[in-house]
């Protein structure tokens, strides 16, 4: 089992090990590519037989990646409809979000 971490970032946790591409909230701010990027907020910090579990984090923990790229997800819809009451809404979404690679687990 490799080394891996579980991190929280924009109000969600992420299952994270190096190497990894994840897409998350975008980060404040214009963040360029290939920038670095830290997350101090750690949960869990699993190593082959040793887990660390923090009470909420992991004190002396980061995760370090680098940004990957920043855009913006598929278009989702949203109808609102009422049946006989003609009623209909159409919406569509599109949430922000950086990619990140994961470099360094600590």
């Amino acid at each position: 089992m490799a080394k891996f971490a579980v991190i929280q970032t924009g109000g969600k946790q992420y299952r994270v090990a190096e190497g990894d591409r994840i897409k998350i909230e975008k980060l404040e701010g214009e963040a360029p590519e290939g920038a670095p990027v830290s997350f101090g907020k750690v949960l869990l910090v699993a190593d082959a037989d040793k887990v660390n579990v923090g009470k909420p984090y992991v004190e002396g923990a980061a995760v370090e990646g680098k940004v990957f790229r920043q855009g913006r997800a598929r278009k989702v819809i949203v109808f609102k409809y009422h049946s006989k009451a003609r009623y209909r809404k159409k919406k569509g979404h599109r949430q922000h979000f950086t990619e990140v690679e994961i470099t360094r687990i600590r």
